[in-house]
């Protein structure tokens, strides 16, 4: 029934006799009216009407005893303005109720997405069990703000003490994950964007002297641990990581070519690489297997379970220990192959090519290795200088009396 609305009439509002329910409507013609039902007594509901075409809509504004009739009347007006300018707050309302819930994205979306085509998915869902997920589980995917997330990125570097590049990855990652939520259009805005990181460089590069080297060698030559002692050599002598030498088989190996062809599916590019075999990765080869005809398989077998190694670590932690290197990790390996090869005088792009490294960026932290070879650089330089300088006679020297 269309009414003049007062604060009077709001207040002693009841549906009309025989009626769950009844609208009282403001006879201004704005859209504006209040619904009362009879199991919410002394208590309504404002609501807009509107039409999109020939559909007839409602808009919620709220409840009368928490918003008042002006408040109301001008959260109507609003309303009116955005559909005259096309928008439709039902149908943006129908689309917040489907919004899921940070924790339900996660869970039920986003993991099952990346499991498939993510290899360090675990590191991701450790991230969210640990700190992503208490802290925004039980809010809805769009009302994370910018705001929190710029709050729990200092949190985790200042109270929980976590470095500031690992701080870093729970930004990256939920950039990442808003990227994908609003691909599948479930959200409109990526709240992890424009975030300062902290940018701290993490790098661990552990370099061994001549003579340290000289020790790890001879243990790795000695140890009885010879499974897990040719990994480290293999390692050292191609410059691969952990996981591509412990998944390699012969039949990747071309010894007609001396190379290793590295699968898309190990490789950390996703691509095929091709990783030279030099002597001393070939005599590893052959002391894993010196008959041809009996290389198949895998390249590093466990001898009690007849499949390939899984883990080397705690044996490697025996034999770093011997050598005197309690430091080195095997990762460290793969940063001594490239210092080999820089200091010999490679270039930057021989040694990215042969790491495989995706970008010319991640090599370039070998380039202060070179200094020796930068050295021999510019001495040629010298060489030129004094072989095209003039030759002057050395100035002849007086003496000069003491006076004595």
């Amino acid at each position: 029934m269309i009414v003049k609305l007062t604060e009077a009439l709001i207040r002693s509002a009841v549906p009309l006799p025989g009626k769950a329910k009844t609208e009282f409507v403001c006879d201004q013609g704005s859209g504006l009216f209040l619904e009362v039902r009879r199991t919410s007594p002394g208590r309504g509901t404002w609501y807009v009407r509107y039409k999109i075409g020939s559909a007839t809509k409602y808009s919620r504004i709220g409840d009368s005893d928490s918003i008042s009739l002006p408040e109301a009347r001008a959260k109507a007006k609003g309303l009116r303005a955005q559909i005259q300018l096309g928008a439709d707050p039902s149908e943006a309302a129908r689309k917040q109720k489907e919004v899921p819930t940070f924790k339900a994205f996660v869970e039920k979306q986003y993991l099952p997405y990346i499991k498939a085509r993510k290899r360090s998915w675990r590191d991701d869902e450790n991230r969210f069990r640990q700190h992503l997920i208490p802290a925004f589980g039980n809010q809805l995917l769009n009302t994370v703000t910018r705001k929190q997330l710029v709050d729990l990125h200092r949190k985790l570097k200042e109270e929980y003490g976590l470095a500031g590049a690992t701080c870093d990855h729970f930004i990256k990652q939920l950039k990442a994950m808003y990227n994908v939520a609003i691909q599948w259009e479930v959200v409109t805005e990526n709240p992890a964007t424009k975030i300062p990181l902290f940018r701290e460089p993490n790098q661990v590069e552990n370099y061994l002297t001549d003579e340290q080297l000289q020790r790890l060698l001879i243990v790795l030559h000695t140890n009885e641990n010879r499974n897990v002692a040719r990994v480290a050599l293999y390692l050292l002598s191609t410059g691969a990581r952990l996981t591509e030498a412990l998944t390699a088989t012969w039949q990747q190996m071309d010894l007609k070519s001396d190379t290793w062809r590295i699968p898309a599916a190990t490789s950390k590019s996703k691509k095929v690489r091709a990783v030279p075999l030099n002597a001393s990765a070939i005599d590893v080869l052959n002391e894993i297997q010196p008959d041809h005809k009996l290389r198949m398989g895998f390249l590093f077998v466990n001898a009690r379970t007849g499949i390939n190694l899984k883990t080397v670590h705690r044996a490697w932690y025996k034999i770093r220990e011997e050598a005197g290197v309690p430091f080195l990790r095997l990762h460290d390996l793969r940063h001594m192959y490239a210092s080999f090869l820089v200091n010999s005088g490679r270039t930057l792009y021989e040694v990215q090519q042969v790491l495989g490294h995706s970008s010319p960026q991640v090599t370039q932290r070998y380039a202060h290795l070179s200094t020796e070879t930068l050295q021999a650089a510019a001495s040629t330089a010298s060489d030129r200088i004094r072989a095209a300088s003039p030759k002057r006679p050395l100035p002849q020297l007086k003496l000069v009396s003491s006076g004595s």
